[in-house]
């Protein structure tokens, strides 16, 4: 399959506004994603634009390394609040993740609960539409709220709206100090109330995770002082669901949430990995239901990770269950056959094509990666 590589937004847009068949939007490959037609690679594209600690903004052009923008948050005290999942263990891929990719998936990690996705840090975007047109919305400042909120629209288009090439994000100060307290619990259903009572309480918690076998696990950060007091308020609190430890290791602590953060309890493990997004009080029903290999629960129990046997129809087994169910790892067959995205109801399918139509009347972009299965 042939690879286009631009390296710049102009010869991007030339690119695409003389494309005469599918083309496939590709960052750091590290997806496994691919389908019809040429590809286009956006890592030419790449550096940082601007970068001011004391705005806490960050302009950078979408084939950035992901690594390489926290190595320059790092060396001011600074960071990518939303801590972006890496996909490469799960996918068992190469390449580097970069900025746009993270955009366009709008991936965003455990810290959701507390700081919001991706999306929620955007401030601005330049891309090229399916004409080869260069679109520009937003701003790069926190005050800039002008036009219309194309912004929040591209998080999440996965490259089918447009081609990112620049992204204006909001940065945070990196914490001083942070603590894991870990509860024993083996149920789901215990494991979701005390990820209920850590989240509903006054002690800012970063993380809310319970893995089968390893219990729950609650995250706060700020400064250390601070990170004690809530730590210890917190293990009262938790005490009542099982027995509580931790607390008192920064660095194990980060160690656990890049785990976490990265779905480290799958890696190397063969099956398909399904992304669920539910109700967190749901969470124990509809695990329950899918008779899974193994299980992990992020986001107070929002969102669920599945592992199941290759080629089942883990959304056949969820009923009327509300909530979205996303295929992230499996065969191009299984793909093909099942669907990456969770299919839409009519109303909202015939506003999302209408979106896809309006900036990409050829269809061009990541054809079919968004589009609804038909059943025969």
């Amino acid at each position: 399959m042939k690879m286009m590589t631009p390296k710049s937004e102009a010869e991007l847009a030339e690119m695409v506004a003389g494309a005469d068949g599918p083309l496939w939007v590709r960052g750091g490959g590290t997806r496994g994603l691919g389908g019809t037609g040429e590809v286009v690679s956006v890592a030419g594209i790449a550096g940082v634009e601007l970068y001011e600690p004391g705005a806490l903004t960050l302009v950078v052009r979408a084939g950035t390394p992901v690594a390489e923008i926290e190595a320059v948050l790092a060396a001011e005290n600074q960071r990518l609040a939303f801590e972006p999942t890496d996909h490469r263990g799960l996918m068992g891929t190469s390449g580097a993740p970069t900025i746009g990719g993270v955009v366009a998936g709008n991936i965003s990690g455990p810290r959701r609960v507390q700081a919001g996705a991706c999306r929620d840090f955007l401030l601005g975007v330049r891309f090229v539409d399916g004409a080869g047109q260069v679109v520009r919305n937003g701003g790069r400042v926190m005050k800039n709220v002008t036009g219309y909120d194309l912004v929040k629209l591209m998080a999440g288009s996965w490259g089918t709206l447009g081609v990112l090439t620049e992204v204006a994000l909001k940065v945070l100060p990196r914490p001083e100090s942070e603590a894991t307290l870990s509860v024993a619990v083996a149920d789901a259903e215990v494991a979701v109330r005390a990820m209920a009572a850590a989240l509903g309480s006054p002690f800012e918690v970063s993380g809310a995770a319970f893995e089968p076998g390893a219990g729950v696990r609650i995250r706060v950060e700020g400064f250390e002082a601070s990170v004690a007091y809530r730590a210890g308020r917190l293990n009262e609190i938790l005490s009542r669901f099982g027995a509580v430890s931790g607390g008192d290791d920064p660095a194990a602590s980060a160690v656990i949430w890049d785990g976490l953060r990265d779905v480290a309890p799958f890696h190397g493990v063969p099956g398909d990995v399904w992304r669920l997004s539910v109700k967190p009080s749901v969470a124990p029903e509809v695990a329950a239901r899918l008779r899974a290999e193994r299980l992990l629960y992020d986001w107070g129990g929002g969102l669920i990770w599945a592992l199941l046997p290759e080629g089942t129809d883990l959304r056949g087994r969820l009923g009327g269950v509300a909530g979205h169910a996303t295929l992230v790892r499996a065969s191009e067959a299984t793909r093909a056959r099942l669907g990456m995205f969770q299919p839409e109801p009519e109303p909202l399918r015939r506003i999302s094509e209408g979106l896809r139509a309006r900036f990409d009347p050829r269809g061009i972009l990541n054809p079919g990666l968004m589009a609804q299965r038909v059943e025969a």
